[in-house]
C-alpha cells in the first residue's frame, strides 16, 4: 500500500503545480469569495487624476464611500468628497441607490442578479482564456503564492462580454498556495480595446495591478487596485487616468448596521 499511497500523493503535488489546474481552482475560489463580499461591510476610497494629452495633471477627485449589504445587494453611500461632504449630485445618487435597494420587486432582484452573473462571468472565461506558464513562488505578506504568467489564447472565442478583451491583453496572478485565492493580479493592455460602439479605445500600455487581502473567515477580498489608462476618444482625443481604489475596513455585516441604513432616507 505504502508504494501506492507515495504515487498518489506525487500525483496529486504534479497536479497542484500544474499552471492551468492552479487557475481553474483560483478560479473557485474567486467565484466563492465574490459571494461572500455581499455579507461584509467596508470602506472605499476612490482617486482619480486626470491628465492632458502632453501629461500634465488637469484634475483630482478624491471620494470615500462606506459599503452595507441591503436585502442581498451592496449598497455604496458616498460619505466624503475631496474631504468635504458629499455633492448634490453625489447625495441624490446615494438616496435613489438606497431607495432601488429597499423597494427592489423579485423581479427587479432576479434582473439584478442576472446582470450580476453576466458580469462576473468573464472569470469562467479565464482558464480557456489564456495560455499559463509557473514562474515560480512568491511569499507575500507572509503567505506562499504560485506565480503564474498568463498570455492570450488566440483560438479561443469568448462566450462572456468582458472576455472579449482578453485576446488584448497579458500579464501574471499570483495565487495562495494553501486556498488558492488571488494574492495579485498584474495585467497590461497589448493591443487596443474598444468600448462605447468604438468611440472610445483604451491603448497598448493601460496598466492594471489588482490585489486582495484574506479576511478572518478566509474569503479573499480587494485590498487595492491601482489603473493607469490610456485612451483615445472618437480616434482623437487622447485621454489620460490615473485611479486608485483602497478598501479597508472589512466586517462582517451585523444587523443593526443594515437596520441603520434601511432606516436612512
Amino acid at each position: 500500500m505504502r508504494p501506492i499511497a507515495i504515487l498518489i500523493a506525487s500525483s496529486a503535488l504534479l497536479l497542484a503545480q500544474d499552471p492551468c489546474e492552479i487557475i481553474k481552482r483560483s478560479v473557485v475560489a474567486t467565484n466563492r469569495s465574490w459571494k461572500e463580499r455581499l455579507t461584509y461591510v467596508y470602506t472605499s476610497r476612490v482617486e482619480q487624476r486626470h491628465f492632458d494629452s502632453r501629461g500634465v495633471a488637469k484634475a483630482s477627485d478624491v471620494d470615500i464611500s462606506k459599503a452595507t449589504p441591503v436585502s442581498g445587494n451592496v449598497v455604496e453611500q458616498i460619505v466624503s468628497h475631496n474631504g468635504g461632504p458629499p455633492t448634490a449630485a453625489q447625495q441624490r445618487r446615494n438616496n435613489e441607490n438606497l431607495r432601488k435597494a429597499k423597494s427592489e420587486t423579485a423581479s427587479d432582484r432576479a434582473e439584478r442578479l442576472q446582470s450580476e452573473k453576466e458580469g462576473r462571468a468573464f472569470v469562467d472565461d479565464i482558464p480557456k482564456a489564456f495560455h499559463f506558464r509557473l514562474l515560480g513562488e512568491e511569499t507575500i505578506n507572509g503567505r506562499s503564492s504560485y506565480v503564474v504568467e498568463a498570455k492570450p489564447n488566440l483560438a479561443y472565442h469568448a462566450r462572456s462580454k468582458y472576455g472579449k478583451m482578453f485576446s488584448k491583453v497579458e500579464g501574471k496572478i499570483w495565487v495562495d498556495k494553501q486556498d488558492y485565492g488571488w494574492v495579485k493580479v498584474d495585467a497590461k493592455v497589448i493591443e487596443p480595446v474598444a468600448f462605447g460602439l468604438i468611440l472610445a479605445r483604451v491603448q497598448p500600455g493601460t496598466h492594471v495591478i489588482f490585489e486582495q487581502v484574506r479576511v478572518a473567515d478566509g474569503s479573499w477580498m480587494p485590498r487595492r487596485v491601482d489603473v493607469k489608462a490610456d485612451a483615445k476618444i472618437l480616434f482623437v482625443k487622447n485621454y489620460q487616468l490615473e485611479e486608485i481604489i483602497t478598501y479597508s475596513d472589512y466586517q462582517p455585516a451585523q444587523n443593526t448596521q443594515v437596520a441603520a441604513l434601511e432606516r436612512a432616507r
